[in-house]
């Protein structure tokens, strides 16, 4: 049973965790060694602080990101009396560990796996999984809806670089759009890594096309964009989240367009936690703030989970949070309900937000 509007109006009123003689554990699920340990105290960092903040006890548990590691950290997450588990950066470490979190209803809150075949299993098997990333369809349903909602009536070009996910993001793309009545004038791959891209644009140029989607990196964006200015043929041009790179060798073009997702610290929701972050010595980059605002979503959830009396996983898929990141809630399926990916423009050196049309 969903109940959003008494959730929301119980958390509008600044729901607090009831006195308790011990603080409320949250277990996070992070590496702590190997090669992505710089990204788990990312983590650790947000969390932590935000704990403080929340009442709330982090039980830092590491992730070796090894397959078969699950049944190990499902463990961990028992024994520590954590209400939730949140972190989660590796998809090997929720393979496994899902399954003993149902009955004891400990909820697992992923700040970065996007496998799309984890959720299904786990809506399928009842497992408590929520994700607080973006789903691997999210990238191509922005792109698709910037695409028909701002290019209808254009000449569209999908190119890709033969990529696995270069291939699929244009694939869905065109899926998408064509549903809607938009056919593109022009598909094609081309060979990725190379200096020069004057065949490819001759050949977008003679299709008739003046805007083209690029699912490559973003390189290969800036060759494309530069060979067509040299050849005198206008080409607005637009990429995915593979854009968002260092800026070399070749520099992108002012008025190239990427759908990204957004510098969380420039947010208006972030400024207060980057000022604490940045108080305590600490830089908000990376999974800083979403570590942050996972313990947020947990402190409030079970603030809410006792008041109403309702399973910890129930609040979770109900209610609508505000934290660091901006509006956090989930829909059904346990995904975000709000797209993270938003339309941005580079100019001068970094890529500038694009308001939606009519702002």
């Amino acid at each position: 049973m969903r109940r959003p509007l008494l959730l929301s109006a119980l958390l509008g009123l600044g729901l607090a965790l009831p006195a308790l003689a011990d603080m409320p554990k949250v277990a996070l699920v992070a590496p702590q060694s190997g090669p992505f340990a710089a990204l788990g105290k990312q983590m650790r960092d947000g969390a932590t602080l935000a704990a403080g903040k929340s009442g709330v006890e982090i039980v830092p548990i590491d992730e070796t990101c090894e397959p078969g590691s699950g049944q190990t950290i499902a463990n961990q997450i028992l024994e520590s009396g954590a209400k939730a588990a949140i972190g989660f950066l590796c998809s090997e470490s929720l393979d496994g560990a899902l399954a003993p979190l149902k009955e004891p209803g400990i909820p697992a809150i992923t700040l970065s796996v996007r496998w799309k075949g984890i959720m299904e299993d786990a809506l399928k098997n009842g497992w408590p999984l929520f994700r607080m990333a973006p789903s691997t369809e999210d990238e191509a349903e922005r792109l698709a809806e910037v695409i028909l909602r701002d290019w209808p009536d254009v000449a569209l070009a999908l190119i890709d670089d033969g990529t696995i996910h270069g291939r699929e993001l244009a694939e869905a793309i065109r899926g998408n759009i064509e549903t809607h009545g938009l056919k593109p004038a022009f598909t094609d791959t081309f060979r990725p890594g190379q200096e020069q891209q004057l065949s490819l644009v001759r050949r977008l140029q003679k299709a008739g096309a003046t805007h083209v989607f690029v699912g490559g990196d973003r390189n290969d964006v800036a060759v494309i964009a530069r060979d067509a200015t040299a050849e005198g043929i206008p080409l607005t041009v637009i990429g995915g989240e593979a854009m968002n790179a260092a800026d070399m060798p070749v520099p992108l073009a002012d008025g190239t367009l990427a759908v990204i997702l957004p510098d969380g610290t420039a947010e208006p929701d972030a400024t207060a936690a980057v000022a604490e972050l940045k108080a305590a010595g600490i830089q908000a980059e990376g999974y800083v703030l979403p570590g942050y605002a996972a313990v947020t979503v947990f402190a409030e959830a079970l603030g809410a989970s006792g008041a109403l009396k309702i399973p910890l996983a129930e609040a979770l898929a109900d209610a609508r949070f505000a934290t660091a990141i901006g509006p956090v809630s989930f829909n059904e399926g346990h995904e975000l309900s709000d797209n993270p990916y938003r339309l941005a423009e580079w100019r001068d050196g970094r890529f500038v937000p694009v308001p939606p049309a009519g702002q």
